[in-house]
Parts: C-alpha cells; sequence; structure tokens
C-alpha cells in the first residue's frame, strides 16, 4: 500500500512540473533534461572504457558536500571512471560542465521501468548518495544488484517518515545503504533507535570542501580594488527580506563598503537592490574601468561563481535566507575564513549554523536594528570583532576530516580496486 502512494505520489510530480514547464523555465529545464536520457547518454557506456564510480546529488548544495569524496576517489582510483547525476537543474546546469566527473547527467525521474534500465546501463561499482533524497527504485534496485553504496552527510530528525508509525517504506529504502555517514550523534541515535547499526558519525565533508577552497584562494584585483582601506560587509546569496535589512546601515554608512552578492541574478532582483542601496555599482560595470562615483560604496555582484572567494575580503559576512522559510544559506563559506558571521533568525535545521552560534561564531538577528547593532559592536569593539573571528576559524578546523573517514571506509572495506 506505501508503495502504491509512492508510485502516485512520483506521477503527480512528473504531471505538475510538465504542466509547470509551459511557463515556468526551471520546470523547462527539468523536463527537457530527461527528454531521450537513456539514447543520450548510452554512447558514454558503449567504448567501456572502464568500471564507473556514480554519485548522484539532488542539487548545487549536496554537490559540495560530495565533491571532496569525489575528486578524492579520482585521485585514489584513476581506473574508474566517475559519473554525477542531479536531480535539480539548479545543480545540473551549473556544474554540467564539471570536468572532475567523465559524465555528468540528470537523473530520470524514479519509477521501476527507468531505475532498471539506468542501473543496468552505468552497472555501477561504487555508488555515493549525498545527504537525502531517497529514491524507491533506485536505491532498490542498488540494493538488488548488490553494488555498495554509501550515503554521504546524512542528517536526520525525528519528524522524517523514517522514524514514523507508517514509515516502512522509507525504512526498506534506507537499508539499501551499505553504510550511513551521517553528520551529528542525534542522527546515529535515531537510526539505531529503528534497527540501524551501519552508521558512523563522521561529520559534513563541506568541511573539507570549503577547507580546500580557502586554501586555494586567488586575489580579485577588482574587488581589492573596490574595498581600498575601508570596512567590508560582504553579503552573501540575499533575498528581498535581507536586502531590506540591510540597506539602511549601508545607505547611513558611506565609510564603509559593502558587497552584495544577491541569490538571484535576475534583471528584476538587480533593478530592486539598486533602489533601496542608494550608492550602488554592478560588478559587471566597475570590473571594466575600476571607476565609479566617490558616492559609491554598495557593489552588486551580477555573476555566479564569485561568492566563496568575496568573503575572504570582509571585516565582516552576512549570510542571506535566514529570513524566508527556508533558512540561512552556506555559513561555512564564511566562516572558513575567520570571518565573524551574522544571519536571519530561520537557521533551526541548519546544524552548522546551530553550532557557529553556539561557539560564538554566528550571530542571529531578527530585525534590522539588532542587525545595526550587531555591526556596530563588531566594528567598534576590538576584543568582541577578535573573539567571534576567531571562534569562526576554529570551528571550521575542528569539523574537517570527513572525506578521509568515507575514503579510508571504502580502502578498508575493499570496495574498489586499484
Amino acid at each position: 500500500m506505501h508503495l502504491f502512494f509512492y508510485n502516485i505520489f512520483c506521477w503527480l510530480y512528473r504531471s505538475a512540473i510538465r504542466i509547470a514547464a509551459l511557463w515556468n523555465p526551471k520546470a523547462r529545464l527539468w523536463v527537457r533534461g530527461r527528454k531521450d536520457w537513456y539514447n543520450t547518454i548510452k554512447p558514454q557506456f558503449d567504448n567501456n572504457q572502464g568500471p564507473w564510480i556514480w554519485m548522484h546529488c539532488a542539487s548545487l548544495g549536496e554537490f559540495e558536500q560530495g565533491r571532496p569524496v569525489l575528486e578524492a576517489l579520482r585521485s585514489q582510483y584513476p581506473g574508474y571512471r566517475l559519473l554525477l547525476t542531479f536531480f535539480s537543474p539548479s545543480g545540473y546546469e551549473v556544474r554540467k560542465d564539471y570536468k572532475g566527473a567523465d559524465l555528468v547527467t540528470y537523473l530520470p525521474m524514479d519509477n521501476k521501468i527507468s531505475a532498471v534500465k539506468f542501473i543496468n546501463l552505468v552497472n555501477p561499482s561504487l555508488v555515493l548518495w549525498v545527504k537525502y533524497e531517497y529514491w524507491y527504485y533506485y536505491l532498490t534496485g542498488l540494493r538488488k544488484k548488490q553494488v555498495p553504496v554509501l550515503l554521504i552527510s546524512g542528517i536526520f530528525r525525528k519528524d522524517q517518515p523514517f522514524f514514523k508509525w507508517y514509515g516502512r517504506l522509507h525504512q526498506y529504502i534506507l537499508e539499501s545503504f551499505s553504510q550511513l555517514f551521517v553528520q551529528n550523534e542525534a542522527s546515529r541515535e535515531l537510526l539505531n533507535g529503528i534497527g540501524f547499526k551501519q552508521v558512523t558519525v563522521n561529520g559534513d565533508t563541506r568541511f573539507d570542501r570549503v577547507a580546500e577552497i580557502a586554501g586555494q584562494f586567488k586575489p580579485i584585483p577588482a574587488i581589492e580594488a573596490f574595498c581600498g582601506n575601508h570596512p567590508v560587509i560582504v553579503a552573501g546569496s540575499t533575498w528581498d527580506a535581507d536586502e531590506e535589512e540591510l540597506d539602511h546601515y549601508a545607505n547611513t554608512h558611506p565609510e564603509i563598503r559593502f558587497i552584495i552578492a544577491p541569490h538571484e541574478i535576475e534583471a528584476p532582483h538587480l533593478h530592486d537592490i539598486e533602489k533601496l542601496f542608494k550608492h550602488t555599482i554592478r560588478y559587471s560595470e566597475w570590473s571594466k574601468t575600476l571607476q565609479a562615483a566617490p558616492s559609491v560604496n554598495t557593489l552588486i555582484i551580477d555573476n555566479i561563481g564569485m561568492l566563496s572567494k568575496l568573503y575572504h575580503y570582509a571585516t565582516i559576512t552576512y549570510i542571506g535566507g535566514g529570513f524566508g522559510k527556508d533558512g540561512v544559506h552556506n555559513v561555512l563559506e564564511a566562516a572558513v575564513y575567520g570571518k565573524p558571521v551574522v544571519f536571519g533568525p530561520v537557521y533551526d535545521k541548519f546544524i552548522e549554523a546551530d553550532e557557529l552560534v553556539e561557539s560564538g561564531g554566528g550571530i542571529s538577528i531578527e530585525t534590522a536594528l539588532e542587525l545595526e547593532e550587531v555591526f556596530n559592536e563588531l566594528l567598534q569593539d576590538e576584543t568582541e570583532y577578535k573573539k567571534a573571528a576567531s571562534a569562526a576559524a576554529q570551528y571550521v578546523v575542528s569539523k574537517t576530516g570527513a572525506t578521509k573517514a568515507v575514503t579510508s571506509y571504502i580502502q578498508e572495506n575493499r570496495l574498489l580496486t586499484n
């Protein structure tokens, strides 16, 4: 009966996406990317150049979690080819040209026929499933073929179906995993409580990723020129609500340089930002001449891909999303540089944000007035600033090493051969 409802859900989801594709660009990409998927990717598997390791990520955030493991395996097992799949266009469209994999493609919508065809075509030696998105036919199909499947950076909460009276189907899906690598002890306790013992607490591989990014930092001359010798506030992944919290402070503190990297860079949103912030210039304009009116103190980033580097230039960082229902975005990209991290009140589903607050490296605010008080204190009280900055850096350092735990497990259990 549970499987019946699962099939109904998948059918309704696919139907809704197809209807939405008539007017929604993202839905259209979702549909178009899966069109005739079998014949599109089949030539990649016809030449028999080596066995495959398959990593699946729901979207871009999960890719950043899985990436350190995938790249470590590329280095340690060069004889294997790497397949990277995405469910969401927001992941695939950004990383479709990722050179660390031999093939990047969409995962076809879950159903019995597609899952069997896909698994038989790929015939993977090892599968890495990042964080979540538990597709029944894919995972149980891999189990039937006795393919080892590892969950990477999993996080579990007691309100999830696995731990409810009606969660037997979800528990059956979890039985497909050879090992569950989870982020915290609470997840292990929940899984142990329903009989799962193949659980390892090794933290979040994103810590390894952000540490790697910070270690490979290269200067951006245009950003350096904009910042000069001024205090700098970098606001990343902002939404409308975040920008409305920030604008008054930016407009009344011309001596501070603000860098706004919005989550959405479509023209209407950029225009809205320019209305809120009085003295702005877009990065695409600034980088051409490195000249702006003397009053300009706010740089709007109108491209994708720079954000993780921008935090290096910050005196204080602000992370968007904390005023929306989905919650705050990636706080680790900022914390790794040893800068205080400020964000809105919605962060309870993100363990790293919660722990960052507990460590003293993160500060949550609920109003524009609180935001201004926090900014003023950090900019004026050197002792408090250094305390928060040091706490942020130490928090990230203390959490690195999750990638090595996964690769060591693979080596020790001989899941792959050199």
